[in-house]
């Protein structure tokens, strides 16, 4: 090696060793006097919580699973799949308001409490992309698939390929193309997910994340949904989080995965949520965008602690714990 070179090298290690001792004495100054997360005690009350309206049924099916003893992540699939099926739910699965040129594209994702994780992307005429997100976690070294490749893998692992445009979502279609404008309209056109977090009796978490997308967006658009750590995150020592809203806004944040990490520097559900859509925010305060911006998030802690805070009045989550039946709560919001 050159002397030269020899030199710069040696100034660029030594750079790296002195920013990693940086770091690490930085986090224990963050970190000193965050309260510790409660231990598992193996008696812990389930607790589901997920998005809008659609929620409460989910909820029901969720809690079926967990109330018998059952874990997080078969309560998650189950739940946010009664929104998949249901083609009254314009925003998810089968009803779906289709894109721009007419096609019903799908995303999901599904994390447990190992932060193993799946995820589908862009998926057409499959019903439960959920389930295929689960396939694509349990059975594949991958975390995501999209397109044609995830309509391979999902026929391949037995799921049956569907017409998901309904008649209703024909005629919605047929009536935008009159004028083929892409403004969503807020809480309709753009709370375009079903989400949901659960702890289950052993203390662990697990959370889903499914959609037909943003209506009318550009065939080929994928919004937060299916991405882990904007649409959905989870860490099983600290807690859970989850979008709604516009998915460009929640991805440029990286919005669940800062949810969950403000809650381990100690805020509380409602604080971490807040705190992302402050930031969100910020960023569109001078954006043309900023008219139909609307985004929402629920969290989940350890401790049973549970929260939301959204941009807009307008949204809504479902939560059922305990002797609670699944009750819809109206989230505390930022812009009147």
């Amino acid at each position: 090696m050159k002397r030269r070179e020899f030199i710069q090298n040696a100034a660029l290690s030594t750079l790296a060793v002195g920013t990693l001792q940086a770091c690490n004495t930085a986090i224990p100054e963050q970190t000193k006097d965050v309260p510790p997360i409660p231990e598992a005690d193996g008696n812990r009350s389930p607790l589901v919580i997920s998005t809008w309206n659609h929620g409460l049924p989910a909820n029901t099916a969720a809690w079926d699973i967990l109330r018998a003893g059952g874990q997080a992540l078969d309560a998650v699939e189950a739940g946010v799949r009664t929104a998949e099926a249901n083609p009254e739910v314009s925003s998810v699965g089968y009803g779906g308001w289709p894109d721009r040129e007419g096609q019903v594209t799908l995303d999901a994702c599904i994390m447990d409490h190992k932060s193993n994780a799946g995820a589908v992307a862009f998926l057409q005429h499959i019903k439960h992309p959920i389930s295929v997100a689960r396939k694509v976690m349990e059975e594949t070294p991958h975390v995501m698939l999209v397109g044609e490749g995830a309509l391979q893998f999902a026929l391949d692992q037995g799921f049956r390929k569907e017409e998901l445009l309904t008649e209703k979502a024909l005629e919605a279609y047929r009536n935008w193309r009159e004028k083929s404008q892409y403004k969503p309209v807020i809480n309709i056109e753009n709370h375009d997910t079903i989400s949901m977090l659960a702890l289950d009796v052993r203390n662990n978490i697990a959370g889903a994340c499914t959609t037909s997308g943003a209506a009318w967006k550009m065939h080929g658009r994928v919004g937060d949904s299916p991405l882990i750590g904007s649409g959905l995150f989870l860490d099983n020592e600290v807690g859970g989080a989850a979008a709604t809203g516009l998915g460009e806004a929640i991805i440029k944040t990286a919005g669940s995965a800062m949810v969950v990490e403000l809650m381990r520097n100690g805020a509380s559900p409602e604080e971490a949520c807040k705190e992302v859509v402050d930031r969100i925010e910020r960023i569109y305060r001078n954006s043309p965008d900023r008219e139909y911006l609307q985004v929402g998030f629920i969290a989940l802690n350890k401790a049973g602690g549970y929260g939301s805070y959204c941009l807009r009045p307008g949204f809504n989550y479902a939560v059922q714990h305990g002797e609670m039946e699944s009750t819809l709560i109206d989230a505390t919001y930022k812009i009147s």
